[in-house]
Parts: C-alpha cells; sequence; structure tokens
C-alpha cells in the first residue's frame, strides 16, 4: 500500500529504528517496557495510523533448542487467531533469523500496566477495582475456553495493561503462555509471587491463572506486592508449597473481599474456574454499570 509522506522537516521527524519486512510497522528507540525475555518498543502501523507496541525476544535466551524455539513461534502465531475484548491484540508476527529475535505487534494500551496505573491512583473505590478484577477474569475465561486450552503461566498486575481514560483492562504479555489440549502443562515459568504451589510440581491446569489472579487482587487491594517480606526467591518458594499466605492479606480488612481472594488461593482440586468466579456475589451489583466492560 502506497504511503503519504508529509513535506516536513527533517528535524521535527521522529525517524524509525527499524522496519518490519513488510514495511508497514516501524519501531521507534522508545522502550516502553522490558522483561527477563522480551523488550517492548513504541511503534507505529503505518496502514491503520495507530500507535502499537513492537515486543522482541531474543531467542537466545531459550537456548538453541530448535524444538521449543518452534514451539514458541508456533504459539505466538496461535496468539494471533485470538479476539477479545480483554485480551491484548497481536497484529503480526515474524521471526529474524539473523538478528536471532522473534518479534510481534501488539495493541498498545495508553495508561500502561495496571500495576503502575494503580500505584499512581492510590484513591480507588472497591467498585473499581471488582471492575478491573471481573475484566481480567473474562479475559481468563476466553484463554481457558480456548480449544486448545491457552495458560497465560505469568499473570500479574505488570501483565495486564489499562486505557484509564475508559477504565478498559486487558491481560497482555501471552508470549509465554501455553497451549494444551488435556488442560495440563509441565513446565515451570512465572513470576514466584504469583506462581501456584503445583506450578512447581511440574504438573498444573489452567487453574494456576486462577490462583495468579488472587494474587493480582490481593495486590490492587493492598498496594503491596504479595510476599514482599521475603528477601529471595527461595524463601518465597518455601511459603507457597507449605500453603504460607503472603502478609499483604492481613491488611485486607473487608471480609468480602478477603473470602474472594481466598477460594482463588485454595487447593487446586476446589479452586474455582475463571467462569465459575464471574458468577460470584462479589461481583453483584456491578451489573447497573456494564456498558464498558461487556
Amino acid at each position: 500500500m502506497p504511503m503519504v509522506e508529509a513535506d516536513t522537516d527533517d528535524s521535527e521527524r521522529e525517524a524509525f529504528v527499524e522496519v518490519d519486512p513488510s514495511g508497514r510497522y516501524g519501531r521507534y528507540s522508545e522502550l516502553l517496557g522490558t522483561g527477563a525475555v522480551k523488550k517492548v518498543y513504541r511503534a507505529f502501523d503505518q496502514e491503520e495510523g495507530i500507535e502499537v507496541a513492537w515486543n522482541q525476544v531474543k531467542l537466545c535466551n531459550f537456548s538453541d533448542d530448535r524444538k521449543m524455539i518452534d514451539q514458541l513461534y508456533s504459539e505466538v502465531r496461535l496468539l494471533k487467531s485470538l479476539k477479545d475484548d480483554n485480551i491484548i491484540a497481536l497484529y503480526g508476527v515474524w521471526r529474524d533469523k539473523e538478528k536471532n529475535k522473534l518479534n510481534f505487534i501488539t495493541e498498545v494500551c495508553t495508561s500502561g500496566n495496571l500495576r503502575a496505573y494503580r500505584k499512581k491512583h492510590r484513591h480507588v473505590s472497591l467498585k473499581a477495582l471488582k471492575k478491573w478484577s471481573r475484566q481480567i477474569l473474562k479475559g481468563l475465561d476466553y484463554l481457558h475456553s480456548h480449544d486448545p486450552c491457552i495458560i497465560h503461566r505469568d499473570l500479574n498486575c505488570s501483565n495486564v495493561f489499562i486505557n484509564g481514560n475508559i477504565g478498559k483492562v486487558k491481560i497482555g504479555d501471552l508470549g509465554l503462555a501455553a497451549t494444551t489440549q488435556n488442560h495440563s502443562a509441565h513446565s515451570i515459568l512465572g513470576t514466584p509471587e504469583f506462581m501456584a504451589p503445583e506450578l512447581y510440581d511440574e504438573d498444573y491446569t489452567e487453574s494456576i491463572d486462577i490462583y495468579a489472579f488472587g494474587m493480582c487482587v490481593l495486590e490492587l487491594v493492598t498496594l503491596e506486592l504479595p510476599y514482599s517480606e521475603c528477601d529471595n526467591v527461595a524463601r518465597i518458594y518455601k511459603k507457597v508449597v507449605s500453603g504460607v499466605r503472603p502478609k499483604a492479606m492481613e491488611k485486607v480488612k473487608d471480609p468480602e473481599v478477603k473470602a474472594f481472594i481466598e477460594k482463588c488461593l485454595a487447593q487446586p482440586g476446589t479452586r474455582p474456574t475463571a467462569s465459575e468466579l464471574l458468577e460470584d456475589p462479589f461481583f453483584y451489583g456491578l451489573d447497573d454499570d456494564e456498558n464498558l466492560d461487556k
């Protein structure tokens, strides 16, 4: 598609530092976020005229295991088929063999991740927190009921994004999600504070995302990272596998909120599904104001 370029002074023009093979997406140097294996840059979709996020994964971080790299690539490609209001849209994906990087273009949320947004806005009603929580659950329900089932495996407040002007919440960072036909998976991945005990046993189902969701609700309510009292991963692991709750739970004064979080953190066999939690009395009374998060 031909591009229309305005005749502007070069000093005013922001240059792309990289363009995708199709010439549609241009990457700027500005970093939006960074993770263990991924960097996210601000980018522009020239065809649609919208800002997007350019995600770059260094494949060397996944060793030189060809099978694992191929699996990662195929799983990210599958995510391109996902269409849900509470899931960050994936627009394009390609592999740069020369630089040994996997690139994918995703939707960008104007207000960044929910962790930073919550810290910025410290005075938020319980109703608003419930609305955010319900949208996260709707996204999880979509992933878990997908065929094949998709387990996020790294759900936490920094992987959930928000358009603050309309209160729209979307789950992102699906690059390390697992797809499974029999609702079980076997590799250890995630953020320790949000990892369910059975994840460490390398035998788990999509219910690990429900546990992580419970920890997200805890963080949103208390403004405290779960297990922040632990100074290393080994201590977190010890508490998690022993069933010791984070100290932040002591800050939750509302018995309804506490009971809801406990449901999410229950043993795998008794942990409710996302669809069951969406019917929980915790969300009663929000239906009158559902114009945004249907």
